[in-house]
């Protein structure tokens, strides 16, 4: 489930920036408020979902009020990544101080809300294609400074990744080609000079002259961009399995099935995060 995207050392920072940016220098609506209530009054809230859905981010969740609170506050889940909630079902309890509660409210709820969001959208795509072994992965059309989060929800709903970052492996698309002056062959070429051993080559087609150059230029992925279905059709034929096939560009839920059944391996999709909605969660005074 990819939990190691997500240890405290790798979020922490991005949770102390979000804190930032919503806090600025206080809550002036909860710190008066709170201005003279006895400190060891405690606030129980408790977390539900109003929508059937796909669990997901407990731990930023969580860590807004570490945080925020360090001890003062305690959160008891009911419910983990990856489960399946349903409408008024208690999905955490948390409890107490009401100023760091409050103040921590709707950044948690964000965190939490747009995860759940991506990780439910992702499970209707996924149970779609995996009857006939296709993959359903994401992109890089992420949000600035929440990739990590966005990608994590992905898994946790039963999709794949793609690359995480412009290092992850070599995608050459038709810019890069244009570069080489419309030669897939000598792009591929000279990208093979200077890479890892480790390092993978995928190369963007919408045409099945450049599937045949790709073949021909020894690539690991060969994408088809934003083809007709039988062109997928005789571009899986064509490869037969001398590498993998993606196929990517316009996908949804209407037309990803008929996709699924030609034998492509990966679909790649911006949207199941771009398109998700958010789950919806929230907070309810327990006493």
């Amino acid at each position: 489930m990819a939990q190691y995207l997500l240890n405290d050392f790798m979020i922490k920072d991005y949770i102390v920036a979000a804190l930032k940016e919503d806090i600025g220098y206080g809550d002036i609506s909860t710190d008066f408020i709170c201005a003279g209530i006895d400190k060891n009054k405690k606030f129980e809230i408790l977390l539900k979902t109003r929508e059937e859905g796909v669990l997901c981010g407990c731990d930023p969740f969580r860590l807004v009020f570490e945080v925020l609170a360090k001890n003062d506050v305690k959160i008891e889940f009911y419910k983990q990544d990856g489960d399946k909630i349903t409408p008024n079902e208690p999905v955490a309890k948390i409890t107490g101080m009401p100023r760091y509660i409050l103040t921590g409210e709707r950044l948690s709820l964000n965190f939490i809300q747009r995860m759940s969001g991506i990780a439910t959208f992702t499970k209707k795509f996924q149970d779609i294609a995996a009857p006939y072994g296709a993959r359903v992965v994401d992109t890089r059309k992420n949000t600035p400074n929440f990739r990590i989060f966005e990608k994590y929800a992905v898994k946790v709903g039963g999709g794949y990744l793609h690359r995480f970052n412009l290092c992850d492996c070599v995608m050459l698309k038709d810019n890069h080609i244009a570069l080489m002056g419309g030669s897939i062959e000598e792009a591929v070429k000279k990208v093979k000079e200077h890479i890892s051993h480790a390092h993978k080559i995928e190369v963007e087609c919408d045409t099945i002259d450049q599937v045949k150059k790709c073949l021909n230029a020894g690539v690991d992925i060969i994408m088809l961009d934003n083809m007709t279905f039988d062109m997928i059709k005789e571009s899986v034929s064509l490869i037969n399995k001398q590498a993998m096939i993606e196929v990517s560009g316009s996908v949804n839920l209407n037309n990803l099935e008929e996709i699924a059944k030609t034998g492509v391996d990966i679909i790649s999709t911006s949207a199941i995060v771009a398109k998700a909605p958010t789950l919806d969660l929230a907070f309810d005074y327990a006493g």
